[in-house]
């Protein structure tokens, strides 16, 4: 006798795999085991009821969760002792232990710690770390293409004194190199606010080789830093200056688009500057797109083999650098700090960093194909779910975007109804002949 198949709607909606650990667990899991207690015995931390690992955990959980205080840390984790304690034993910290702990431990041990698990995520997955294929004009570029700038994370100023950016604000400011490829970081710096990007532009791309790309804004601009590059075969793109003095030596031929206005070669006009760059530059005037808008901008570049249209295309790829600051700010705990001096801001910046270098290889991991932001609201939602993180991902924020709304070719009105449908609201009625 042959059994009724239930119906659809009898059917169990399938939910992600129950597991022995929590999604917070599972994050944590990809810091290889061992490694904290080892970074922290070389950088000489005593931990004696708080733990380095509690202290890691305690610090990424205020991110995930994004909590906005010290106390709201230490009454959260207080609430899970158990599931706490699954994670390589860690323990809730008291208030004063917590901000001890950021006042006091080395800030630099944090910093270790996130390249070491870069590092080791790079190795793990071979696809994470492969160059992504560049989108649009420029995917043609076999080339590794760079991006440098800076973000500025506002922080008190009438409490934190060493970080001083203008008369009545403090600002802490990371420097940061990322692959435009992959979207993620090569090279970062974190320090006070006050000090002026081009003065770790030398240090951001010190790791670049003959032939690398390297995008930047008109910030960098400093011709004795553009001729390091130029001399060790780095190729760049900069928006100008609009002060920058030039003298034109000669016209380029100009290409049928109609977005180039104007593609020149020119050299610096004064004596320090010349002095700075001997050589000579292209500088491309172009109409470039920004927020649907066309917007007339320049560009100085040192290579004159590619087309106008290449160099405003390579620029607009620069744009790779603020959504990487985006995703970091707007998702993460940078907004209220869990300690006043620079020890403490810095602890909570590069665990910041590693929180989104883990939730991003979570998602590429997983496939996600939505918006970072809808991933990390997914996790943040879940922290002491116990399924499968990977599953989570895969079965939960895939609803589809909006749709586009259609346009339809007819009259947008019933028949007969075109004198009230065709008249503003609160007019006089039309008189009619």
């Amino acid at each position: 006798m042959k059994k009724n198949k239930p119906k659809a709607r009898d059917r169990a909606t399938p939910e992600p795999t129950k597991t022995a650990y929590t999604l917070l667990h599972q994050i944590v899991q990809h810091i290889q085991p061992g490694l904290i207690d080892l970074k922290a015995k070389a950088y000489g931390i005593q931990a004696r009821t708080f733990s380095v690992t509690s202290h890691v955990v305690a610090l990424l959980y205020g991110h995930l969760a994004h909590t906005f205080s010290l106390n709201s840390v230490c009454d959260a984790l207080s609430l899970y002792p158990r599931e706490l304690a699954r994670i390589r034993g860690a323990t809730a910290p008291s208030r004063n232990a917590f901000s001890h702990a950021n006042r006091t431990r080395d800030a630099a041990f944090a910093e270790d710690l996130y390249w070491s698990v870069f590092e080791r995520l790079m190795k793990a997955d071979g696809g994470f770390n492969k160059y992504g294929k560049h989108r649009g004009f420029i995917f043609r570029l076999k080339r590794r293409i760079y991006a440098i700038d800076s973000t500025l994370i506002k922080l008190t100023a009438n409490c934190i004194d060493w970080a001083r950016y203008r008369r009545k604000k403090a600002a802490a400011k990371t420097h940061m190199r990322i692959d435009v490829g992959s979207l993620l970081p090569c090279f970062a710096i974190v320090e006070e606010g006050a000090p002026h990007d081009s003065t770790r532009a030398a240090d951001l791309c010190e790791g670049l080789r003959d032939g690398d790309i390297l995008l930047a804004d008109r910030a960098y601009v400093d011709f004795e830093f553009l001729w390091n590059l130029h001399v060790r075969g780095v190729f760049f793109v900069l928006r100008s200056k609009k002060n920058m003095r030039y003298e034109v030596v000669g016209d380029l031929p100009k290409s049928g688009d109609a977005t180039v206005i104007s593609d020149q070669t020119v050299r610096p006009a004064l004596k320090k500057s010349s002095a700075a760059y001997p050589g000579t530059l292209r500088l491309v005037t172009a109409l470039v797109e920004v927020d649907g808008k066309q917007v007339t901008m320049r560009f100085i570049t040192n290579n004159f083999a590619w087309s106008a249209r290449t160099i405003a295309e390579l620029y607009r790829a620069r744009w790779a650098i603020e959504i990487f600051f985006k995703e970091l700010k707007q998702t993460l705990q940078l907004t209220d700090f869990y300690g006043e001096n620079e020890n403490a801001v810095k602890w909570q910046i590069w665990t910041a960093l590693l929180a989104h270098l883990i939730l991003r290889y979570l998602k590429h991991v997983s496939g996600w194909a939505l918006s970072f932001t809808r991933l990390v609201g997914t996790v943040r939602g879940g922290l002491w779910v116990r399924r499968n993180i990977l599953e989570v991902l895969g079965f939960y924020g895939t609803a589809s975007p909006p749709a586009r709304p259609v346009i339809i070719g007819g009259k947008p009105y019933f028949q007969g109804f075109f004198e009230f449908s065709n008249r503003p609201v609160g007019q006089p009625p039309l008189k009619r002949a």
